[in-house]
């Protein structure tokens, strides 16, 4: 049976794998969040919105575009949502499992820009020192602050 099923998949050829593939995977968003540093070794944290009360804080974070590079996605969430310019470093985060969405987390450095907030999707924008982040910070963003591995 196994050979045949090969058989079968081999005379398929390109477009018709690629769509049977795409019927039987899943489907992922890609949220991607950006652990934004200024040169005082502060952490940018952003006041959503969007999120449940009492789990406002957290970093800027949004969804890739198609086609577009996770790393871009860092650069061009935080100049929409802050205003700010940004440098991405080393990726810091990278899972699957939540839902139908990947996470994904880069280092980033701030380099310029004028602080000015989407007032749409954003209440407030304030630097934190990692040993004094605020009340209402999302639990997942803490260890990406404090440069720990996050439990599975």
């Amino acid at each position: 049976m196994k050979r045949l099923i090969a058989r079968l998949w081999r005379g398929l050829r390109g477009p018709v794998q690629w769509r049977v593939m795409w019927i039987v995977q899943a489907k992922f968003m890609a949220g991607v969040t950006g652990v934004v540093r200024d040169d005082a070794g502060r952490v940018l944290l952003l006041r959503h919105r969007m999120w449940p009360e009492g789990r406002q804080w957290g970093l800027p974070t949004g969804y890739a575009l198609k086609g577009e590079e996770f790393s871009a996605t860092v650069v061009r969430e935080v100049r929409e949502e802050t205003g700010l310019d940004v440098r991405t470093g080393r990726l810091v985060r990278l899972k699957s499992g939540y839902r139908l969405r990947i996470e994904v987390a880069y280092e980033a450095t701030l380099i310029g820009g004028d602080l000015t907030i989407d007032p749409f999707e954003i209440l407030e924008a304030r630097w934190f020192s990692p040993d004094a982040l605020p009340q209402g910070l999302q639990e997942s963003h803490r260890p990406l602050i404090l440069g720990r591995s996050t439990p599975d």
